[in-house]
This record gives C-alpha cells, sequence and structure tokens, in this order.
C-alpha cells in the first residue's frame, strides 16, 4: 500500500481511500471495465459512487499511471500496466483481454508509409482471435463425420 500512496504523491496526486483502493484493484484486475472496478472498490471500501471511481480513473490516466484501452465494440477497459507501449490479445467471443509484449519480427505495419507530419510515439496494436476456452467450445460444436 505504501507503493501506492508513493505512486500517487510522485504523480502529484493526493492519497484519497477511492485512489488507493482503485489502483490496488485494478493492479489485480487488469483490463477492466469502470463498472468493474467500481463494483471491486465497493467490495473493498464500501460505499463510492461510480462517478467518482470514473473521476479517479480519469485523473489516473492522466497522470500515467493507468492505461486505458477501448478495443473496438468494448467499453473502455483499464490497467495499471503503463510507459511500456504493449499491445493486447482480445477474444472475440469472451472479451477476455490479455497483455503481449511489442511485435516481434519484420513489422512494417508498425511504421506508417507516410508519418503526414505527424511524429510517431507509439503503435497500438490489437489482435483478436479466441482464447483458448472459446476456441475449445467452437471446436466441440464441430460437426463430426
Amino acid at each position: 500500500m505504501e507503493t501506492l500512496r508513493r505512486r500517487l504523491r510522485t504523480a502529484g496526486l493526493r492519497v484519497t481511500a477511492p485512489r488507493l483502493a482503485v489502483l490496488e484493484w485494478l493492479s489485480g484486475h487488469p483490463h477492466t471495465t469502470a463498472d468493474q472496478v467500481a463494483t471491486g472498490v465497493r467490495d473493498q471500501i464500501g460505499s463510492v459512487s461510480t462517478q467518482a471511481v470514473y473521476d479517479v480513473l480519469n485523473a489516473c490516466v492522466r497522470a500515467d499511471l493507468v492505461r486505458r484501452i477501448e478495443p473496438a465494440g468494448s467499453p473502455a477497459r483499464f490497467e495499471t500496466r503503463t510507459g511500456d507501449n504493449h499491445h493486447h490479445l482480445v477474444c472475440r467471443s469472451c472479451g477476455r483481454t490479455e497483455d503481449v509484449d511489442c511485435v516481434v519480427g519484420p513489422a512494417p505495419c508498425l511504421e506508417p508509409s507516410d508519418t503526414m507530419g505527424f511524429e510517431v510515439a507509439e503503435a497500438e496494436v490489437v489482435f483478436w482471435g479466441y482464447c483458448p476456452d472459446c476456441k475449445r467450445v467452437q471446436d466441440s460444436q464441430l460437426p463430426t463425420g
């Protein structure tokens, strides 16, 4: 808990019970929605409004303590792994999301053919597919014979 307090102070944020609870809960439950975070935080500290949780998440995103990702067709998800430009695997069936380190090997798609004058700072890649559990269910439903 002291590490979380120090991270908040270093980021210039006041240490509050909701901020500590959000960071603590998110560290064990990455890639969760704001509503899921709110439910988890309420289990930890009791009554806290959903708006308060949104406010904490937004402040922590601005301070680079939390990363917000928005896979297409999904609500925003939050995680505490920041600053390393990692990517994500997302299951098309259940929405399970996992971290994956930066792409390895030849990756021409990670450098735009024309930057249009932009200074590119990072690339965000989402790999879509099916998690092992959903793939197993799909495979079991295939007709045999």
